[in-house]
């Protein structure tokens, strides 16, 4: 029995790095509230009917929290793409990626043709428009997202691609409902035109936060000043992120 858990504990912590995990918990629900927020009440309706009287908050995790079944593995790969430094996409590899994925699903709700079923559409989409407006789920294809770059954040060993998903964000110390409610100040222009890109500008988008991202001091310890350099790009990036997901999701069922 001691065998068998050490070797499933090995197992654990070798996989988890690899699947590159999103915006943490609260980054996720704080996308799905401020899609909520400007979603109108048709779609939210429509969707929370879906999704069996769960919000787009509550199912926002769902892909993160599946990774641990053996039969979706094949999904880890949907997650997160490759652009390299020269700005170069070289397209979906053959098991898919966020870009393919997102627009697979947007197109199996539209014409309700799917290829599992309307659940496991909707609560990809939802999950997959998070992840791609995080920086570094649109990697360089070089250091799996920012996983190898080993460093501290507040003196606790951590790595880059950490503490953009989670560490800036629990640093704030707010619940996600308090977390939409400080950033989701927009103004019609703003969400006219963010809803009006498609999947690769938001990709592209990603790409242009990449060099600021990885200007790290010499003692590879973040803190405070990373934290106050960088919050305004996390929150710009969650923001946009739910007004996104609540034009397509508006689109389709409202």
């Amino acid at each position: 029995m001691k065998k068998y858990l050490s070797v499933s504990l090995l197992v654990t912590i070798v996989y988890l790095p690899l699947s590159g995990f999103s915006w943490g918990a609260i980054g996720h629900r704080v996308v799905g509230q401020v899609a909520m927020n400007h979603m109108s009440k048709k779609a939210n309706k429509n969707v929370m009917a879906a999704l069996g009287k769960e919000d787009v908050a509550m199912v926002s995790n769902w892909m993160d929290f599946i990774k641990s079944e053996s039969d979706k593995r094949h999904m880890n790969a949907w997650h997160y793409c490759s652009i390299s430094d020269n700005g170069h996409y070289e397209g979906a590899p053959e098991e898919g990626d966020v870009n393919k994925m997102i627009n697979q699903f947007v197109e199996e709700l539209k014409t309700k043709n799917f290829s599992v079923d309307e659940q496991f559409a909707l609560k990809s989409l939802i999950h997959l428009v998070g992840d791609v407006h995080q920086p570094l789920h649109v990697g360089n294809g070089t250091d799996r997202g920012g996983n190898d770059v080993k460093l501290k954040f507040f003196y606790s060993k951590s790595n880059l691609h950490r503490v953009w998903d989670s560490g800036m964000i629990d640093k704030q110390q707010l619940s996600y409902t308090e977390y939409a409610k400080w950033i989701d100040v927009t103004t019609q222009d703003e969400v006219g035109k963010w809803q009006s890109a498609t999947v690769i500008n938001w990709m592209e988008e990603s790409v242009s936060y990449r060099e600021s991202i990885y200007d790290i001091p010499e003692d590879k310890n973040l803190s405070y000043k990373y934290v106050h350099d960088h919050i305004h790009q996390v929150n710009l990036r969650l923001l946009q992120a739910g007004v996104r997901l609540a034009g397509i999701l508006n689109e389709i069922y409202g």
